[in-house]
């Protein structure tokens, strides 16, 4: 029986159809298979032999039309006999220690063995073809992931239309328009009369003209290949396009400081839809943040990967994405001081060397001499205390070289070897002491006291400063006590801990690991992370607005300690058995823990889509609401007022209102507006806060110098819009005070029953030029209630003398008022 032929199942490979479990297949027997049965059973033969260490068989074929009949002689029974480690070839099943069966040098496998032996096979063959098709999973991979990033930010395109969101993207939207008309060079010269009436603004000096120009240039190069892409469709598409790029970033410098493509694909994964990078990069979110976020991973990237190849063209490389990030957002400072704290790091830990040396300094001078010439910079690239960090760690990083130097001489000395300059016997101890002086330790702390108090002159001599949002960052009472206009931007609070919740989700459990790793290994790369993690943490605690840089550090972080979780616990999944020595539950283990990463990673896919859908992509221009009958309704009150006033107004009226509306009135109105939300000049949107607390007639006397013809207010007393002017407007009275504290106090605007427009306001409040517009008519509809604030209106009947109600919005939330002529009759 163990020598008689037997026929293959079909495509089965090497199980014979004898129902008797104990049969035998003998080397020599001869066998009738299908083609794929001969492939397998060859690949089952070389399998054999190569776990055996024999040769390999010799096989005679037989030509036959339908069937090959082949002979294997297999190695006799001395090729098993054991060796003198008395070890048991690979073959035998695990946790046996029996030979399997010689008998006259014929080797007898039993069928079990041979399953067992065939799984082992078939599965070395899938984990060598995956290996070999791992590079294309990759980028397959990588591809998807982008695809997700950009499809989830389209929410606001299918609810709406292709509209711009916010306010400062209506800015960005017009200076890209008109770069794309007129050219940079005219850009660059651009006088604007419509802002800050009658000031005006200089606009190429005073923005970052990298999300306009990267704009220009795409749609150049769209309309040079056929594709008439309109600009305003392109500013939509903008977030979701860049946040593809982004999401590839955070892949290349995840998988650059840990040189594991998964934990690449994982931080891709994180970034492609963490909510805190959503809220600036949805479809019509056209500001500095949606290319700024790649700009800096692409900064980081780069310069990571010039420090581990230490040549000048990767270096040269990391200064071009610098400037890159400098000409598109404020942020750059962050970037700067985060690598020079990283240099910094280096050196306390004697660890720069010197690829890390080359890359810095390359990427200082250069990168310096590149910033001076953008114009919103200038020489605030050498003078403006931002950019000291990275002066002092260029001085250090010198200093520690020359200490090296010095101590390579003494060295030198000692042995007699040759040197570069001569040190006498005679001046030994001078120079033990002058090398103990400059060690590298030494070195550094002399070089950083030294230029820390050089700062410290600099600062308070008032030769450098600080600009108010970097001291607010320092210290987060500098805004509310000193510049209330920063601390009035809602994004410039402090952040708590429901923030990152909602922006980071899962993140927030697997950051912690993510240091820890990044801290516990003696890695460059790492540590950079680490670096960038620990202050990114720090300064979005100071203000919600900084979660956004901090998003891809908790990113690369999450997807280095969630990778390296995955890993640990898939390769026990690999063994077709338990290695010995371990636990015989360890597959159950690694199951559920994969099991219950798989439902975390599903749940933050569902918080992310929901934050994507319902927070973050509902523009603020055209509001949406859901009815008593769960009907959807649309409030498109601002895009009507506007409209109204480029139809119904001349083309060279002066609006004033608050500096929150100032580009959306000059874009989507194309009228000249007294402040806007560049807010440059303190002392002009003080003046506009001071109006709106005024009496009646002083408010029409300030605006009557400032060759007002319009006020523009927005109230939310009948519709219930929360963010009118009404809630704000402690705002403008503390901008306003800080500018003329004879003239107005916010203590004025407090009653007793607090700061409210109903029972207990006070007579300030009543008399206020903002309380007489916001409620004009309103008492009419409501019977004297502030729907919005749900209270009886203090004095619901208003009557109003030097200006003239033209236009209220459908929702009662936009309201336009006219100056009233002067009476040109003396009165006796």
């Amino acid at each position: 029986m163990a020598g008689g032929a037997r026929n293959s199942r079909g495509g089965g490979g090497g199980r014979g159809s004898d129902s008797s479990s104990s049969s035998n297949i003998r080397s020599s027997g001869s066998v009738r298979s299908s083609t794929s049965s001969r492939n397998f059973l060859t690949t089952l033969r070389d399998s054999v032999a190569a776990f055996l260490g024999a040769p390999l068989p010799t096989k005679q074929e037989t030509p036959d039309a339908d069937f090959t009949e082949h002979e294997y002689d297999f190695p006799s029974a001395s090729s098993f006999s054991k060796g003198a480690s008395g070890a048991v070839p690979a073959f035998v099943p695990s946790g046996t220690s029996k030979m399997p069966n010689v008998v006259n040098d014929i080797l007898i496998i039993s069928e079990d063995s041979l399953v067992q032996l065939s799984q082992n096979v078939v599965v070395k063959e899938a984990f060598a073809t995956g290996r070999r098709w791992a590079p294309v999973i990759e980028m397959v991979t990588l591809g998807v992931i982008a695809v997700l990033a950009f499809l989830i930010r389209l929410f606001a395109v299918i609810r709406f239309e292709s509209v711009i969101h916010e306010f400062d993207p209506y800015f960005n939207y017009r200076t890209t328009n008109y770069l794309a008309a007129h050219g940079f060079a005219e850009f660059w010269n651009w006088f604007d009369d419509q802002s800050w009436y009658p000031l005006g603004r200089v606009i190429g000096h005073t923005l970052f003209p990298g999300l306009m120009t990267t704009t220009a240039v795409l749609q150049h190069a769209l309309h040079s290949i056929g594709f008439t892409v309109n600009t305003r469709n392109l500013c939509v598409f903008m977030g979701p396009t860049f946040s593809m790029l982004t999401a590839i970033s955070a892949y290349g410098f995840t998988k650059e400081v840990t040189a594991k493509p998964e934990a690449g694909l994982v931080a891709a994964f994180f970034m492609a839809i963490c909510p805190s990078y959503l809220s600036r990069s949805v479809a019509g979110s056209y500001d500095n943040e949606c290319v700024a976020i790649f700009a800096l991973i692409f900064g980081f990237w780069t310069f990571v990967k010039a420090v581990r190849y230490g040549t000048l063209s990767h270096s040269l490389m990391a200064t071009f994405a610098y400037l890159y990030m400098v000409s598109t957002w404020g942020g750059y400072v962050f970037l700067t001081n985060t690598i020079a704290i990283y240099v910094f790091c280096l050196l306390c830990l004697d660890r720069l060397n010197g690829n890390a040396y080359v890359v810095y300094c390359t990427w200082y001078v250069v990168g310096t001499m590149f910033v001076l010439n953008i114009p919103f910079v200038n020489f605030g690239a050498v003078k403006s205390s931002e950019h000291m960090a990275s002066h002092g760690i260029f001085m250090l990083c010198h200093a520690y070289k020359l200490s090296k130097y010095l101590i390579q001489q003494k060295a030198d000395l000692e042995k007699g070897a040759p040197r570069l300059f001569v040190v006498t016997k005679d001046s030994a101890l001078s120079f033990r002491i002058f090398a103990f002086l400059f060690s590298a330790r030494g070195m550094v702390t002399l070089a950083g006291a030294g230029f820390s108090l050089l700062t410290v002159y600099l600062v308070f001599t008032g030769k450098t400063q600080w600009s108010g949002r970097s001291m607010t960052l320092l210290d987060p009472t500098y805004a509310r006590n000193y510049i209330p206009i920063i601390a009035s931007v809602s994004e410039h609070q402090p952040a708590v801990w429901t923030n990152y919740v909602m922006d980071l989700h899962a993140m927030v459990f697997l950051i912690p690991a993510g240091m820890f790793h990044c801290f516990w290994n003696r890695s460059y790369g790492l540590l950079f992370v680490g670096v960038f993690g620990l202050l990114s943490t720090y300064f979005s605690g100071v203000m919600i607005r900084l979660l956004l840089v901090m998003s891809p550090a908790c990113c690369c972080l999450s997807g280095i300690s969630l990778s390296h979780v995955l890993t640990i616990f898939t390769t026990n999944l690999r063994h077709m058995e338990p290695p010995a020595g371990t636990a015989k539950h360890l597959k159950v283990v690694s199951l559920s823990v994969l099991g219950f990463a798989a439902f975390i990673m599903s749940r933050y896919v569902m918080h992310c889509t929901m934050i994507s859908s319902t927070a973050y992509s509902s523009p603020s221009i055209v509001m949406a609401y859901q009815g008593r009958d769960g009907t959807r309704i649309l409030q498109d009150d601002f895009r009507e007022a506007y409209y109204w006033i480029r139809q119904n107004t001349h083309k060279k009226a002066t609006i004033a209102s608050w500096w929150d509306y100032g580009y959306q009135i000059t874009v989507m109105a194309n009228r000249t507006v007294i402040v806007d939300n560049n807010t440059w000049n303190n002392t002009h949107i003080a003046t506009m806060g001071l109006i709106l607390g005024s009496t009646e007639a002083e408010a029409y006397r300030l605006l009557r110098t400032l060759d007002a013809d319009y006020v523009l207010v927005l109230s939310g007393s009948l519709s219930r819009y929360s963010s009118d002017d009404i809630n704000k407007f402690l705002w403008p009275v503390r901008i306003a005070a800080g500018v003329y504290p004879d003239l107005i106090s916010e203590a004025d605007f407090i009653g007793p029953g607090g700061y409210t427009p109903g029972p207990g306001a006070s007579e300030k409040f009543i008399d206020s030029l903002i309380y007489k517009l916001a409620f004009h008519r309103v008492g009419e509809l409501t019977n004297g209630v502030d729907l919005a604030r749900g209270v009886q209106l203090a004095k619901p009947d208003i009557t109003l003398t030097h200006f003239q109600e033209v236009f209220t919005s459908e929702n009662w939330i936009v309201r336009l008022f006219k100056l009233k002529k002067e009476s040109n009759r003396v009165k006796f």
